[in-house]
């Protein structure tokens, strides 16, 4: 890892350099400017898995959930499934925008720009635009591999074009443009946000180990794992982060499910990542995760400063309901919960961690996304497998593929 660094984007590992990428940084900023100058009222993200599970990620992170609900300048909407219903909803909202003259930028991401659902949703979407602008070709943003069949039909149509580097797969792409450009956009602070990946990046490649947060990490998962714990549960306990676990998910699922192992032999080997917000899946899988097999390893992840404060209030007759909340704040309520998780998981033997994040600032997320990319890489050397290919993924498109030639067309 630490030879990687003076690698640029010529190894696998090229994720862990684009923090360092000023270059890259300021092209960004430069599309950044041109469309917000157009005063979009929507950013639409067409991308699937990799190619939008980050921005989405840090997008609700930091902003929150109801980010959309509050009114700001610039609304999001993610189309990054062909359900019907979906993106028919989308349509509507971009056409009702566009027949009042008002703006959307569309930022189609795909690494080759040849995955099936991306380039429907792309088509259908685009097709909007160009019915209700003339120069339509200025409210699009394509992100993708250099001279990859997107790329050159962008520069082809005139649209502007960000580059994510050939060796940052798309589930290790979101410090690049493919997370960098939606989220500048949308106002949050893009450069804090590398601040943070690139200090623990440093912290995460120290060649000792007991200093070594991701290397700890790792060596604890796969210990874990080998004892039969093939089950990886992140228990986040703040509702604004359960895209996080949604990211990680892809993260460790493409990166260690292998069917083969470096050596060429066949191993089918993984861990099973699931994602539990508390303390909403306390009361409904609990009860499986105390009295079920012991076949799971828990990270719990707790925010220590919130960016509201909310008191229960001392009304008179309701303290017979529950005892002892009158006058707590929300917060100690949580942890007071996730103290008495933690406590039940111990003294049933269910091993875990925790990790405490000091907020959901840009400077946080940053350091938890890079430390969990880290620490997956690790794994993946542990388990002997290559955590950058995903070749099985291919068998379910060859077979769409195959479907889709003998359909009908309308």
């Amino acid at each position: 890892m630490v030879s990687a660094t003076s690698m640029g984007y010529d190894d696998d590992r090229a994720s862990i350099n684009l923090p360092d990428d000023k270059d890259m940084l300021s092209k960004v900023k430069q599309v950044m400017k041109e469309k917000s100058q157009l005063e979009p009222e929507y950013l639409v993200v067409v991308g699937i898995g990799g190619s939008n599970l980050g921005t989405l990620a840090v997008q609700e992170a930091v902003l929150g959930k109801f980010y959309n609900q509050l009114d700001p300048t610039t609304k999001v909407l993610y189309a990054d499934t062909v359900d019907s219903d979906l993106i028919n909803v989308i349509v509507k909202m971009v056409e009702t925008t566009l027949e009042r003259d008002g703006n959307i930028i569309l930022n189609v991401v795909s690494k080759l720009g040849t995955t099936t659902e991306t380039v429907a949703n792309f088509e259908v979407i685009i097709d909007s635009l160009r019915r209700c602008k003339k120069e339509y070709g200025k409210y699009v943003v394509v992100t993708a591999d250099e001279d990859s069949k997107l790329w050159n039909l962008a520069l082809k149509e005139g649209f502007s074009v960000l580059e994510i580097p050939k060796k940052v797969g798309g589930r290790y792409s979101v410090f690049s443009p493919a997370g960098l450009f939606p989220l500048g956009l949308l106002g949050i602070n893009i450069e804090h946000l590398l601040d943070g990946a690139r200090s623990i990046r440093d912290t995460c490649i120290d060649v000792d180990i007991e200093k070594n947060p991701a290397a700890i990490g790792a060596a604890i998962r796969y210990q874990h794992y080998k004892s039969g714990k093939n089950i990886a549960d992140l228990f986040l306990f703040s509702n604004d982060l359960e895209s996080v676990g949604k990211w990680y998910r892809q993260l460790m699922a493409e990166s260690l499910g292998k069917e083969f192992n470096k050596k060429g032999k066949k191993v089918n080997i993984g861990i099973t990542p699931t994602v539990s917000i508390g303390s909403t899946d306390l009361h409904s899988m609990a009860q499986l995760y105390l009295g079920g097999p012991h076949d799971k390893f828990t990270t719990f992840v707790r925010v220590e400063n919130s960016t509201s404060h909310i008191y229960v209030p001392r009304l008179g007759g309701y303290s017979e309901l529950v005892s002892g909340i009158q006058g707590k704040s929300l917060k100690d309520i949580m942890d007071a919960i996730l103290e008495g998780t933690k406590s039940a998981f111990g003294k049933d033997g269910r091993p875990f961690v925790e990790i405490t994040l000091p907020d959901r600032s840009e400077n946080s997320i940053g350091q938890f996304l890079q430390f969990k990319i880290i620490e997956t890489i690790y794994l993946a050397y542990l388990l002997d497998v290559n955590p950058f290919d995903q070749p099985n993924v291919e068998s379910y498109k060859r077979e769409t593929r195959k479907i889709l030639a003998r359909k009908k067309k309308y």
